[in-house]
C-alpha cells in the first residue's frame, strides 16, 4: 500500500494544500517557505497511528504553536487537520483497489472529555473511508466516542470512551482487518531528519549484533544494518557503488559480527589502515548513514528524508541521488532538500522532476499545483 496524496490545513505555515504523492516525490526550496512543515505533518500522521500524535503537537509547542496563525473566517474553528490517501491492489482479486481515506482533526478545549489537561492537544474527529459510488465508512469518531465496522458490515460504538490524546487508529486493534492494514502502514513510516555526528553519537557506537532489517531513526543500529547486508542478505553491491561513486577507491569494510556489529573505512592513499566510526569525519558518516536507510535489506514501505544534503560535500550528492533512485524502486521515497545540486541529480537519475515549494498569499504552496490538488502538467 502507498501515499496517494495528502492534505494538511491549518498547520504552522500551511493555511490548506492537497497535492499528489508518487513513489518518488522531492521538493525543494528555500528558507522559510516551509519545507520542512510539510515533513513534519506527515510525521504527524505517523503519530496519529502510533498513538503519540496529542504527544508529538505538545513537542513541539503545543496547540497555540503549530496552528496557522494567519486570518481565518470567523467560523472556521481553530483546528489542525491531517488527510491522506492511499492505495493498493489486493492480493486475492487483481481487480479490485483498496483506497482507503484517513483523516483526523486536533483542536483546543472540549468539555466532553471527562479526563484531559487543560491545555491538552485535544483528538476532535477521526474517520476512515473507502471512497467509492457509495461510500463506505470503516471507522468514525466524535469527540471521546468512536464507531467502527465489525466483521458483519454493522456500525458498532466503542464500549469504553475515549482519552483526548488517544487516536481511535491507534486504539482499535483486531476490530477489522482493513483498518489494522492502514495503522500498520503509517505506523511503518520511517522518517530521517539528519543524524547526530558528534563522538557521543549512536552512529560512532558499535550497535548490538541482532539483524536489522533497517536503519532505526537516531541510525544507532548502522553497524547491524550493514552486517546484515553483508553476511545475512548477502548483496552489498548497490552499497559498494555507492561508497565508490562516492569515495573513488575507498573500500567499506563489514566484519562478521560477534556481540557487536561495527563498520570500518579504508581509503587509497591509506589503503592498509582502516577508519572506524569514531574517526571518520561527520560528512561521511552522514553518507554511510543514509545509504544505511536507504539500501537497508527490507526498508520500510516509506522513506522520509528531510533536507539529507546537510553536511555533504557536494561531490557526494550525485551518489546520494543514485541512492535514493534505487530505494524508490523498492519502498516510497519523500525528499524534502535545499539543495538543488541533489535535486537535479535525482531527475537525472530518476526522469521525475522535482517540485518547488513557494510562498502562495502568505502560505506554504507547490509551484503548479492548481486549487483543487492537482498539477495540470501531469
Amino acid at each position: 500500500m502507498s501515499l496517494s496524496d495528502l492534505s494538511i490545513a491549518g498547520y504552522r505555515s500551511i493555511r490548506s494544500i492537497r497535492f499528489p504523492l508518487r513513489r518518488l516525490t522531492v521538493l525543494v526550496g528555500s528558507n522559510g517557505v516551509g519545507k520542512t512543515n510539510l515533513y513534519r505533518a506527515l510525521e504527524l500522521v505517523h503519530a496519529a497511528a502510533t498513538g503519540e500524535l496529542a504527544l508529538a503537537i505538545a513537542r513541539e509547542g503545543g496547540l497555540a504553536s503549530v496552528m496557522w496563525a494567519g486570518s481565518r473566517r470567523a467560523t472556521d474553528p481553530p483546528r489542525l487537520r491531517f488527510e491522506v490517501g492511499m492505495d493498493t491492489i489486493l492480493p486475492t482479486d487483481a481487480e479490485a483497489a483498496y483506497q482507503p481515506r484517513y483523516a483526523v482533526e486536533v483542536g483546543f478545549g472540549d468539555s466532553r472529555y471527562e479526563a484531559v489537561f487543560s491545555e491538552e492537544p485535544q483528538i476532535k474527529a477521526e474517520s476512515l473511508i473507502l471512497p467509492g459510488r457509495r461510500s463506505i465508512t470503516l471507522l468514525e469518531r466524535k469527540g471521546p466516542a468512536a464507531w467502527f465496522r465489525d466483521e458483519n458490515g454493522r456500525m458498532r460504538q466503542l464500549e469504553q470512551p475515549l482519552l483526548a490524546s488517544e487516536t481511535a487508529l491507534s486504539s482499535l486493534r483486531g476490530t477489522l482487518p482493513e483498518l489494522d492494514a492502514v495503522r500498520h502502514l503509517l505506523a511503518s513510516w520511517r522518517f530521517y531528519h539528519g543524524f547526530r555526528t558528534d563522538q557521543a553519537s549512536p552512529l560512532r557506537r558499535p550497535s548490538l549484533a541482532v539483524t536489522a532489517p533497517m536503519l532505526d531513526a537516531d541510525g544507532g543500529n548502522l553497524g547491524a544494518v550493514l552486517a546484515t547486508l553483508k553476511h545475512i542478505r548477502g548483496d552489498t553491491v548497490d552499497l559498494a557503488a555507492a561508497i565508490d561513486q562516492a569515495f573513488p577507491g575507498a573500500r567499506l569494510a563489514i566484519p562478521p559480527p560477534a556481540k557487536d556489529a561495527s563498520f570500518a573505512m579504508t581509503f587509497p592513499d591509506v589503503p592498509h589502515r582502516p577508519f572506524g566510526p569514531s574517526e571518520l569525519s561527520d560528512g561521511t558518516l552522514q553518507f554511510i548513514a543514509l545509504l544505511g536507510a536507504l539500501l537497508a535489506y527490507r526498508p520500510p514501505p516509506f522513506i522520509a528524508l528531510n533536507e539529507p544534503e546537510a553536511s555533504l560535500h557536494p561531490d557526494l550528492l550525485p551518489a546520494l541521488a543514485r541512492a535514493i533512485a534505487r530505494a524508490a524502486e523498492r519502498s516510497q521515497v519523500w525528499v524534502v532538500t535545499h539543495s538543488t545540486i541533489l535535486a537535479q541529480a535525482i531527475a537525472e537519475e530518476t526522469c521525475i522532476h522535482p517540485r518547488q515549494v513557494i510562498r502562495k498569499d502568505g502560505a506554504t504552496w507547490l509551484e503548479g499545483l492548481s486549487d483543487v490538488g492537482i498539477f495540470p502538467d501531469e
